[in-house]
């Protein structure tokens, strides 16, 4: 049996939103493409035991369902319970409360576990899954892989695109400058992302409209590169129709709320509608990306262990990805019928071209991301600040 691992001390009070690129109970750099950033030294297990009884999940809708969990207990023994989360934000404070095993966790939420010692480095020979059929653009990502050590193993991706009702936006839109720019004929229509990570959206236009700024990635922004992206945020905010969460979006579209905006391919598709198409637009955009991440004071290593390998077999992963609605991150479930085919193409599954265009959320710290040593970058606090004032 694996003996249960012990959790540094806590670093951040509340809701733990400030993160600093170096954490004072670091012991590992973490290197990412040249950048080195300070994390707590966490164990990583060597060998597995018995499964546990049970296994505590913080996973967003869909993630988590009978249809596949009913089969992984009669396999494990191990009793899955879910708690469904709305947002990052919820699960990381959820992941902080010690209660639960394994987290779901998008970009905006992993690299805040990871800094903060509340996620532990994953040995992936103890995940036969994890193997050559996991997309490539889905491993060693800065937001979930530090120091050569994997913290999360990949469940599945989107992008954020630009989304159009056609019978009102008649000529297919090419650039974001549809929903940023004060003369937008569809000022008043505009549908935008409840979140303080949207900022990265108003920093991918940036990049592209105001270079002087020198933005060189979206999630690495100092503060006069903030201040700019929140001026740009406050003016599209006189434009926007609805604020959406996965909740609303679709009903802000098909209401007629708002004609065009950022949304998800799959809540483009539930919009049930011909006339609503969406595009990539050539400035890129922002993205998400989620991974099974466990807790460094898991009480249920072992079915943790279980639970990964179990739901990145093509089969379980392509089912958790076409119930959920994004591309699987096991390329191999592509091939299994030709309903599986026609959700990869939709979703641009292996198409890596396609993702080369998009930044994946990932948890603005105070040590830029981008590589910068001369300044202090902004973190998840600031953006978060910066939110609020957007919002009003």
């Amino acid at each position: 049996m694996h003996t249960k691992l012990l959790a540094p001390a806590a670093l951040i009070a509340a809701v733990g939103l400030a993160l600093s690129g170096c954490a004072s109970t670091g012991g590992g750099d973490a290197e990412a493409g040249g950048l080195s950033i300070d994390v707590p030294e966490v164990p990583m297990i060597d060998t597995l035991g018995d499964t546990e009884s049970e296994l505590n999940i913080v996973a967003w809708s869909g993630f988590v369902e009978p249809a596949w969990t009913d089969q992984f207990t009669a396999d494990t023994g191990c009793t899955v319970n879910r708690k469904v989360a709305a947002t990052s934000d919820e699960m990381v404070q959820l992941m902080r409360t010690g209660e639960y095993d394994l987290v779901s966790a998008s970009g905006d939420a992993s690299l805040r576990l990871i800094v903060d010692g509340n996620v532990q480095p994953l040995n992936t020979e103890l995940i036969p899954n994890f193997g050559d059929d996991i997309v490539e653009g889905m491993k060693g990502q800065l937001y979930d892989t530090l120091n050569g050590n994997v913290y999360g193993i990949p469940i599945g991706r989107g992008a954020n695109i630009l989304e159009y009702n056609s019978e009102v936006v008649t000529q297919e839109p090419t650039s974001w400058d549809v929903v940023w720019e004060a003369d937008s004929p569809y000022a008043g229509e505009i549908a935008a992302y409840d979140s303080p990570i949207y900022i990265a959206d108003a920093a991918i236009y940036l990049m592209a409209t105001q270079p002087d700024l020198g933005i060189e990635n979206p999630y690495a922004l100092d503060d006069e590169q903030l201040a700019a992206a929140t001026e740009l945020l406050k003016q599209q905010n006189g434009m926007v129709s609805e604020y959406w969460s996965p909740a609303t979006n679709v009903t802000s579209f098909t209401g007629g709320n708002s004609v065009v905006g950022t949304s998800w391919e799959v809540l483009r598709k539930a919009t049930q509608e011909d006339k609503f198409k969406s595009v990539l637009p050539e400035e890129g955009s922002t993205g998400w990306s989620d991974a099974w991440m466990l807790a460094t004071d898991s009480e249920s290593p072992n079915c943790a262990y279980a639970w990964m390998d179990y739901t990145s077999s093509p089969e379980v992963n392509g089912q958790i990805a076409m119930n959920f609605g994004m591309a699987p991150a096991n390329a191999a479930f592509c091939e299994t019928s030709d309903e599986a085919r026609e959700h990869c193409e939709y979703y641009n599954a292996t198409d890596e071209d396609y993702f080369k265009k998009v930044w994946f959320w990932t948890t603005p710290i105070d040590q830029c991301l981008d590589g910068r040593t001369d300044v202090q970058c902004t973190n998840y606090q600031d953006w978060t600040n910066a939110w609020a004032t957007v919002k009003g």
